[in-house]
């Protein structure tokens, strides 16, 4: 077995594959063996926010996903405001929610665009970029930057909105709803991405629960779980939207989960934007920050699934102990579990299908 066998490294050089390298067998096109190879870009992020205080560790914990960095900041501030004692503003909780989603949106965008040049398809690279500015535009009227925002802070938000907001938001919600219509028609319905996507990478759903899936790879394997609905915090619970749920549990499901998100990112943020009450948007307190001595967890639904914090303090200005559970990370027992027994041309569908981020699991 071993003269019919090719190892072959796929990356870390590779410009899809995001500084992370697979070690796949093949025999012929066919993968027999394959082993995630994380590790080039470890950041220590966790041991770094010890020697960090409350407020120095919001633009440092961005780093991991600089992508979705409101969504790797939001379990943060929760947790630290529960040791800190400073529970956010009315207003502030849906400022959050409305920078949360459109960095959802910004995220998802991304990965979608990627994901067109994976399966041959370079318009789906060139109208998500192009149409991603526009989000990334609106994000920039609230924080002032583009890439990360160190928006969220322990007590609210950094600022509030500018007056013209609501309205270029909802102008650019209602334009991408219906851009999206053209997205469905020219990618995701197309023959060749069907043929590309459909019945392959297929995760079923007591696999996905069994080796920890989550956000939509967990949701296109037909289970309805998102943070948002199962324990919603900030003010999500006045919020009406819907969760996208596939059951087929194929590449296809897991793009049509995220198709859906888009939808839905929209929805809550004009409903967010019409539901904002009037006040302020921080708690603040002056001097230096410090926790209560004692534990806090927190956990909420960024763009690629279940994020959460635990911190300990022992009433210092900086936490003793920070721990961050991301979701990628997960993705790697997915990677094994998928490519197996799969052609080498089903490789970039199956590996960039599950939104996988190597800084965010090498944190």
């Amino acid at each position: 077995m071993a003269e019919r066998t090719l190892t072959l490294s796929i990356g870390p050089q590779h410009p899809g594959a995001g500084h992370f390298r697979l070690i796949v067998v093949l025999d012929g096109d066919i993968v027999v063996d394959v082993k995630p190879d994380p590790g080039y870009v470890h950041r220590g992020a966790e041991k770094m926010a010890e020697y960090r205080t409350y407020i120095q560790n919001i633009p440092h914990l961005e780093r991991p996903v600089i992508i979705d960095s409101s969504g790797i900041l939001f379990p943060y501030v929760l947790a630290s405001e529960e040791l800190l004692d400073l529970p956010p503003p009315p207003r502030a909780q849906y400022i959050r929610i409305i920078m949360a989603e459109l960095n959802r949106i910004i995220s998802h965008l991304y990965w979608l665009g990627i994901y067109g040049v994976f399966v041959g398809h370079t318009t789906m690279f060139l109208w998500p970029v192009g149409d991603r500015e526009l989000f990334i535009d609106l994000a920039q009227m609230i924080a002032g930057a583009r890439v990360t925002f160190a928006f969220f802070v322990p007590g609210g938000v950094r600022n509030d909105i500018p007056d013209d907001f609501p309205d270029k938001a909802i102008k650019v919600c209602n334009y991408y709803e219906k851009r999206l219509k053209e997205y469905e028609k020219i990618f995701f319905y197309n023959p060749l991405v069907l043929k590309r996507t459909q019945g392959v990478g297929i995760l079923k759903r007591e696999d996905a629960i069994e080796l920890g899936a989550t956000g939509p790879n967990l949701r296109g394997s037909g289970v309805k779980s998102d943070v948002r609905k199962d324990e919603p915090y900030s003010s999500y619970d006045d919020i009406d939207f819907e969760i996208p749920v596939y059951k087929d549990g194929d590449c296809w499901s897991r793009c049509m989960v995220r198709l859906g998100e888009l939808y839905q990112s929209m929805n809550i943020i004009k409903q967010a934007i019409k539901k904002m009450p009037s006040g302020p948007v921080k708690n603040a307190k002056r001097g230096v920050l410090k926790g209560i001595e004692g534990e806090a967890f927190a956990r909420t639904e960024s763009a690629r699934g279940t994020m959460a914090y635990y911190i300990i303090s022992d009433g210092k200005p900086y936490p003793y102990r920070l721990k961050l559970s991301v979701p990628s990370f997960r993705c790697l027992s997915l990677m094994k579990h998928l490519l197996v027994n799969q052609h080498v041309a089903d490789i970039p569908a199956i590996y960039w299908g599950l939104d996988y981020w190597p800084v965010e699991a090498d944190k």
